[in-house]
């Protein structure tokens, strides 16, 4: 006889982990055909693109804390020096008003006057007018020399410590634009890294055809230079084409934009600033149809300064992974000011 057995019904577990199996693809097809989709290279060239701009304005304001801070570092050096040398002529002048007290302990007893210095400050001792009348001419020049010395001191030693205190303010901004631009740097890297390697290749690729390094022919016209200086410093500036771009670069084996305009205007003759946001202010301003080779040119709310080259060229340190080259001004960004030195 044949047997009739009912179907076993599947375990409330069971169910219970199908259910949430089901669920869970559902969630994750929802989630995949919502998801953003990858960039394009356009886009992320573009996205690394506005990082480096924004790198460079934060390299512009470290470039400036820095020199702020090597002005402060000498001037806060100059002032302990200072410090130094007054306390050294104020201890000599000490030694002098002591000698004097002994050859009166010698001759029969210390002035009373001078017991009184020796046992407190000038300051206080010049303020009593009843001591005045038992000193001496050379008691009197020797203590007023000293009570000078030692309000000169006190003056000196706060400058002193007004400007450290400065100098700690500005090696906090320092390392604060340090950090900001590095931070966009390393950004505009992930970025970079979420395309495959025949991409960036293509990129790279890109970027060199916008640009002519080192050994390419330029066509720079034949425009005559503003003048012997900026010829000089265009011909200098012409010797480090190839060379890498580094925030904080000032040569010879790296630069940034206003590192490279800076050298090669000191090899040329001519000290100028260290920053795109002092450099501006060096000389006479122009406009983009008045420009001449050796000009500056800043772009892009002056995060960046190049030097002009002739025929809508300029040379420049460009951004992080490129070097020193030549550069159609159209494919830099907004043109702001020519300066002339």
């Amino acid at each position: 006889m044949a047997s009739h057995r009912r179907p076993k019904q599947p375990s409330r577990a069971r169910v219970t982990v199908l259910t949430a199996t089901a669920a869970a693809a559902v969630a994750l097809t929802s989630q995949a055909a919502h998801a953003d989709p990858k960039p394009t290279k356009s886009e992320v060239k573009a996205k690394v693109d506005k990082l480096y701009h924004e790198a460079e304005k934060a390299t512009e304001k470290y470039n400036g804390a820095k020199e702020q801070q090597q002005k402060l570092e000498k001037q806060v050096g100059a002032l302990q020096d200072k410090v130094a040398r007054g306390q050294e002529e104020l201890n000599t002048l000490r030694s002098g008003l002591g000698s004097l007290a002994a050859a009166q302990y010698r001759s029969g007893g210390i002035d009373p006057s001078v017991q009184l210095f020796l046992a407190s400050d000038p300051d206080t001792f010049l303020d009593e007018a009843s001591a005045l009348d038992q000193l001496t001419a050379k008691q009197t020049e020797s203590l007023e020399k000293i009570q000078e010395k030692q309000r000169a001191l006190a003056q000196q030693r706060k400058e002193a410590q007004d400007k450290l205190g400065d100098l700690a303010d500005v090696r906090k901004t320092l390392g604060e634009n340090k950090k900001k631009f590095q931070g966009k740097l390393a950004e505009a890297q992930r970025l970079l890294n979420t395309l495959t390697a025949a991409e960036r290749a293509k990129m790279a690729e890109e970027d060199q055809r916008a640009s002519r390094a080192a050994g390419d022919r330029v066509d720079l016209g034949n425009e005559a230079p503003a003048s012997a200086l900026g010829a000089a410093a265009l011909r200098a500036g012409a010797t480090q084409l190839g060379k890498p771009y580094v925030s904080g670069g000032t040569g010879p084996n790296s630069y940034d934009c206003s590192g490279l305009t800076q050298w090669a205007y000191a090899q040329a003759g001519a000290s100028i600033t260290r920053t795109t946001y002092t450099q501006i202010n060096e000389g006479t301003q122009i406009g983009r149809s008045a420009l001449k080779p050796g000009d500056l040119v800043f772009f892009n709310n002056t995060s960046h300064v190049a030097l002009y080259a002739g025929n809508n060229t300029v040379l420049h340190a460009p951004k992080p992974g490129a070097v020193v080259r030549y550069e159609s001004m159209n494919t830099i960004g907004s043109f702001q000011v020519g300066v002339r030195i």
